[in-house]
């Protein structure tokens, strides 16, 4: 398995090695051993979730305030989204930038997202299944939502006319933000 670091610290691709022949396909999404050295830490996860999404759907900015911070395990079981980190730990050097990639169930890639960032995708293609590990349990009062099409933010989310959730209609703008990391 590939692992990819992007810019911002902390947030890392695997990207798995996939065995072909003609009875179909195989590969490790995921292998802890491999994770936590990558990441230099013990993780541990608690929940498990998953969604499934029609084009144009956009979900996001999410993120869990402390105590219920979440590291989150992100992959596409069928279709194709871009998946959006925001850094905003506010002692970051990095704080307000993001990462992009496209996830797709052809590339297997898994997306990596620490505790300390906002977190969205855009769905490209229609039944797109979108599964994720947390390391913390949901918790309602402890949820933040930033605005999708904030310009601070500047995330191109490669879809127009999004389809959204009346709670992230209402996110808030990254200027008033202030960061609970």
């Amino acid at each position: 398995m590939e692992v990819i670091k992007y810019h911002i610290e902390g947030v890392f691709s695997f990207v798995p090695k996939i065995f072909v022949d003609d009875r179909g396909s195989f590969f490790e999404s995921f292998n802890h051993k491999l994770f936590e050295e990558a990441l230099g830490k013990k993780i541990e996860f608690l929940q498990d979730n998953q969604s499934t999404s029609i084009q144009n759907s956009l979900r996001g900015l999410h993120f869990q305030a402390p105590p219920f911070a979440q590291g989150k395990l992100v992959r596409i079981i069928k279709g194709k989204a871009i998946d959006v980190a925001v850094d905003i730990r506010k002692n970051s050097p990095t704080y307000g930038q993001h990462v992009a990639v496209e996830l797709s169930a052809e590339n297997n890639c898994v997306l990596w997202i620490p505790e300390g960032f906002a977190h969205g995708f855009s769905v490209l293609e229609n039944g797109t299944i979108f599964a994720y590990k947390c390391t913390n349990y949901y918790d309602r009062k402890s949820e933040g939502c930033l605005m999708w099409n904030d310009a601070d933010l500047g995330i191109d989310w490669k879809i127009n006319s999004p389809l959204l959730s009346e709670k992230d209609k209402l996110g808030d703008s990254f200027k008033k933000f202030i960061s609970p990391f």
